[in-house]
C-alpha cells in the first residue's frame, strides 16, 4: 500500500472536533501539574534537600536544563516541571533561572537533528544546517551574557518578581493567589489521584506515583496537543511565512510567536523552517526572526502552568523565562552590529560541516549530550 493510500485511510477529525480535543488535552496537562504538586509535597524535606544539593552551582543548573530538554525533546515539559518545583518550594528561583536558560539551549537540538536529514546534498545541507544552528548560537550568546548579569544583579528574576506580585496582588513571593485555572483543575486532579490512593498504601510510594504520573501526563498531553495543533494550522503556516517574511524582521518575529503559541512547540516552528531554507524557498536571514519569535511564544506553556499552581513564585520563574527571551532579542537583534552574529557563526559552521560531515555529528553529540553530562558530573561531585 502506498503512503498516499495509507494516509487516505487514516481517520480525519473535523477542525472543531480537533479544537475541542486540544482543550480537553490542555485540561489534562494542567491536571498533570497538580499531580506533580502532590508528588513533590509527599516526598518531603529529604527529596528537597537532595535536589538543592544538585543545583546549587548555576552552571550545573544550566547543564541540567540542557540535558533534561534534550532527553524529553521538549522545552515545555522541562520548564513546566521546573515551574512546578519552584511553586512547590522544592528549588528556589535563583537555582531555577539557569535551568530555564538551559532548556532554551536544549530545545534547539530538534531542528539541528532535522537539518542532518539533508546530509546527502551539500547545498541543501549547508543552508539547512545554518538555519538550524543560528538558533543554537543565538541562545548560547544570550545565555553567555545574560546569565552572569542575572547572577550579579538578579535583574531578570527581580523584574519578574515585581510583575508577578503586581499581577497577583500579593507582596510575598511565597504566597498563593486566587487563580481560576487552579480551581478548575483541582477536581480532575483529585479524580486521577483517587485510584492511586486506593492501590498504594505507602506514603512515599504514593508520592513517587503522583510525581511520575504528573510528569508522564505533562509529557503525553503536550505531545498530543502539539500533534493536533499542528494538524489544525500546518496547512496555513508555510503560506503565512512566505507572505509575511518579506515585510520586516518584526513581522517574522510575530509569525514565529503566533505559530509557536498555536502549535505549543517552538521545535515545530523552527523545524518547519529547515526544509524551506534547505530548498531555497527562504533565506537563512529571513528565517532568523521567526526563531526569535518562537523563543518568546514557547513561554506561554510555562505561564499557563504557573497559573495552574496559583503560586507567586511559580509565576515569577515563568515570567523570568519570558523576560529572558525578550532581553536576548533586545541584546542581540536590536543592535545592527550584533544582529546577524548568530547567523554568520552558523553559516561558517555550516561551511565546515559541509566539507567534513563528521563535524555535524560531533557538534550535536558533543554540544548537546557529552559536554552537559561532563559538566553536571564535574560540578555536582
Amino acid at each position: 500500500m502506498t503512503h498516499a493510500a495509507r494516509s487516505s485511510t487514516q481517520p480525519r477529525l473535523a477542525a472543531p472536533v480537533r479544537a475541542i480535543l486540544v482543550i480537553a488535552l490542555l485540561y489534562l496537562f494542567l491536571a498533570g501539574i497538580k499531580l506533580l504538586e502532590s508528588g513533590i509535597k509527599g516526598l518531603g524535606q529529604g527529596f528537597t534537600d537532595a535536589l538543592f544539593e544538585s543545583v546549587t552551582n548555576p552552571l550545573a543548573g544550566l547543564f541540567v536544563g540542557i540535558l533534561a530538554t534534550v532527553l524529553v525533546q521538549s522545552s515545555s515539559v522541562t520548564t513546566t516541571t521546573i515551574i512546578g518545583m519552584v511553586a512547590f518550594n522544592v528549588i528556589p528561583i535563583e537555582a531555577a533561572v539557569p535551568m530555564i536558560m538551559g532548556a532554551n539551549i536544549g530545545t534547539t537540538v530538534t531542528n539541528t537533528l532535522v537539518a542532518l536529514a539533508n546530509l546527502r546534498n551539500a547545498d541543501d545541507f549547508r543552508r539547512a544546517f545554518a538555519a538550524a544552528t543560528m538558533h543554537d548560537f543565538f541562545n548560547v550568546i544570550a545565555v553567555s551574557v545574560l546569565l552572569p548579569l542575572e547572577l550579579l544583579t538578579k535583574f531578570l528574576s527581580g523584574s519578574a518578581a515585581w510583575l508577578a506580585q503586581t499581577l497577583s496582588g500579593q507582596s510575598d513571593l511565597g504566597a498563593d493567589f486566587n487563580s481560576p485555572i487552579k480551581g478548575a483543575v483541582s477536581w480532575l486532579a483529585a479524580v486521577l489521584e483517587a485510584p492511586l490512593e486506593a492501590l498504594i498504601s505507602s506514603e512515599r510510594a504514593l508520592a513517587i506515583s503522583f510525581l511520575l504520573a504528573g510528569v508522564g501526563l505533562i509529557f503525553l498531553t503536550l505531545t498530543f496537543i502539539t500533534k493536533n495543533m499542528r494538524l489544525l494550522v500546518a496547512n496555513r503556516i508555510e503560506h503565512t511565512l512566505n507572505t509575511v517574511l518579506a515585510k520586516s524582521g518584526l513581522a517574522g518575529m510575530l509569525v514565529g510567536l503566533v505559530v509557536t503559541v498555536a502549535v505549543q512547540s517552538s521545535s515545530i516552528t523552527t523545524s518547519i523552517l529547515i526544509p524551506l531554507v534547505a530548498s531555497g524557498v527562504l533565506l537563512v536571514r529571513n528565517a532568523y526572526p521567526i526563531t526569535l519569535g518562537a523563543n518568546i511564544g514557547t513561554t506561554i506553556t510555562g505561564l499557563l502552568a504557573a497559573l495552574s499552581t496559583g503560586a507567586v513564585s511559580g509565576l515569577t520563574i515563568a515570567l523570568t523565562h519570558t523576560l529572558f527571551n525578550i532581553a536576548g532579542i533586545v541584546l542581540i537583534y536590536t543592535l545592527p552590529k550584533t544582529r546577524y552574529v548568530p547567523v554568520l557563526l552558523a553559516e561558517r559552521l555550516a561551511d565546515v560541516a559541509t566539507r567534513r560531515r563528521w563535524v555535524a555529528i560531533v557538534y550535536v553529540g558533543g554540544g548537546f549530550i557529552a559536554v552537559p553530562i561532563i559538566g553536571v558530573v564535574f560540578l555536582t561531585t
